[in-house]
């Protein structure tokens, strides 16, 4: 148990610890009283640019009444967090085969993690490569425009997440979040994750923790396997038999569908096999990049530069007449990578490493679409993506470079490709366009207004010389997979569709924690085989 104390302001020049001090003034608990304290959060407050300062939330072990104490306080920002723990009961039913997970995205890395410790010897199918392989694959990529269909910046272990840049950002405010983070620390990710309000990984450290991910599900029974790319599924009288991947049959009672957003034929072939699947929302658009000093200019003012501020970042969204367009996935220090899985397809996606410190900042560009726009068929939304991929790697005019124009450009419905202080980062090369005759009208419509609104709020974002490339259309899935209040798909019993791919999550930390929810409904309605 503990109480978080929020709200608490230290300023540039001072340690995170300093908040400490102040939490314990600000509402007079006596120091002999604390057992523990650290800082648990911590996130820049530029409302007042002349007066930037750090908020901080302070956890805090007493030696009293804790939930007393809080509610005596009477305020928001001083709240009792009882301990959570993290225990399940095994079913009753035993499974005869270990379970099986086809996918090592978060969603299926934690699934299978789980389902290792509590013994059940999970047998990891991934249709992609070894993170060690997939890098090697995926920089060859980068410079040859040699692109292998089944290990790339989709495909792979980790996930199309280990080529990103690992936010740790999430809105669905669920407890398990802090157990990943805890898992994430265990495993190698910097300590920082746990109190940043903003967290993130970088991709360079990304790659060393689901390494280590892997060797503790091994060591612990379970199997993983790479290039094993799950074909179809066997069912009987209306429950999993089996599976098969590449061409070997495999029992299973239990299959964790964590294929992620880009498996195109994998949902297909479901689908054909009677698995209900549905059309969702999602959304498209470009990568815009600007100069990470301009960013920070525009967000700290006479601060930018301070040494105790981060890269700046931002998060953005404007909707007009119920359609929303708005900034997603931003990449501060980062890059514009290729990150095609198909092949004459071009797709863009955003990078950062750790240090965030490449010259440009970066984030995707994008607007809201749905099954009204595309089509109501439950793969009219991947036929979408494809007809927007296609059209960006005939306007890059082949080799996988990409079409790109500036912010002037685009919004003068001009072809012309003058750059100015902003360099692009895409790393096959850029081919002069004009969006609008790729991009829907509509799209490129609330791009023109989105550009507009977020310039009055972060100056220089609509600069005439910020540059943008496509297009992004892997936001997140386009289809959905039904599923009952058991986790399991309808009709299907022994198929958990999961993560991001299935249409239940929508990022590192969503897709982690319905993988665990996913594992832990398995547990608790099956023994081990082992038991």
């Amino acid at each position: 148990m503990a109480v978080i104390i929020s709200g608490i302001a230290t300023g540039l020049n001072e340690a995170a610890d300093a908040a400490i001090a102040y939490a314990l003034k600000k509402y007079r608990i006596a120091p002999q009283t604390v057992k523990s304290a650290h800082v648990v959060k911590r996130s820049v407050d530029a409302r007042k640019r002349g007066n930037i300062v750090f908020s901080n939330a302070v956890r805090l072990e007493l030696l009293v009444d804790e939930q007393a104490f809080a509610r005596s306080q009477n305020s928001p920002q001083v709240q009792y967090k009882p301990q959570r723990g993290f225990a399940l009961t095994p079913g009753k039913e035993k499974l005869s085969h270990p379970p099986v997970i086809a996918g090592f995205g978060p969603a299926g890395m934690f699934a299978a993690l789980l389902l290792a410790r509590y013994g059940y010897a999970p047998i990891v199918l991934e249709r992609g490569a070894d993170v060690d392989t997939r890098v090697a694959a995926v920089e060859a990529f980068w410079k040859s425009g040699r692109l292998d269909p089944a290990t790339n910046v989709q495909f792979g272990e980790g996930g199309a997440g280990t080529f990103s840049d690992g936010k740790l950002t999430t809105r669905i405010n669920d407890p398990l979040c802090d157990w990943v983070l805890q898992q994430f620390v265990h495993f190698g990710a910097p300590k920082d994750i746990l109190y940043k309000a903003k967290p993130h990984i970088g991709t360079d450290y990304l790659r060393k923790v689901v390494k280590n991910i892997r060797k503790e599900i091994i060591a612990l029974g379970g199997q993983v396997h790479f290039l094993k790319e799950v074909q179809c599924i066997g069912v009987q009288n209306g429950r999993l038999s089996h599976v098969v991947a590449n061409g070997e049959e495999i029992p299973a009672q239990a299959l964790v569908l964590a294929v992620g957003h880009s498996a195109r034929n994998t949902i297909q072939t479901l689908y054909e096999s009677g698995v209900e699947v549905v059309p969702k929302a999602f959304s498209v658009g470009v990568r815009i990049e600007h100069r990470q000093e301009d960013i920070n200019r525009a967000l700290y003012g006479p601060q930018a530069g301070h040494p105790a501020l981060p890269p700046g970042e931002y998060t953005q969204s404007l909707r007009v007449d119920g359609r929303g367009v708005y900034t997603f996935c931003m990449c501060p220090g980062g890059l514009v990578v290729p990150a095609a899985s198909e092949e004459g397809m071009v797709v863009t996606n955003g990078m950062s490493n750790y240090g965030r410190n490449a010259q440009n900042a970066n984030s995707a560009l994008v607007v809201g679409v749905t099954p009204e726009d595309f089509g109501l068929h439950p793969l009219d939304g991947i036929a979408f993506q494809r007809k927007l991929e296609k059209s960006a790697f005939l306007a890059g005019g082949g080799g996988y470079k990409a079409p790109m124009q500036t912010v002037c450009s685009f919004l003068n419905k001009g072809k012309g490709l003058s750059l100015g202080r902003v360099s692009p980062s895409y790393a096959l090369g850029v081919t002069p366009c004009d969006f609008h005759s790729i991009l829907p009208p509509f799209v490129c419509d609330m791009l023109k207004q989105g550009l507009a609104a977020f310039d009055k709020r972060i100056h220089g974002f609509a600069a005439p010389d910020a540059v943008m490339t496509g297009v992004e259309t892997r936001t997140s899935s386009p289809v959905r997979i039904p599923r009952l209040d058991n986790l399991q798909a309808a009709g299907f019993l022994g198929l958990y569709p999961c993560g991001e791919g299935a249409g239940y999550a929508g990022g590192i930390m969503s897709a982690a924690v319905d993988g665990i929810k996913v594992a832990s409904a398995i547990i608790q309605s099956f023994q081990s085989g082992r038991v």
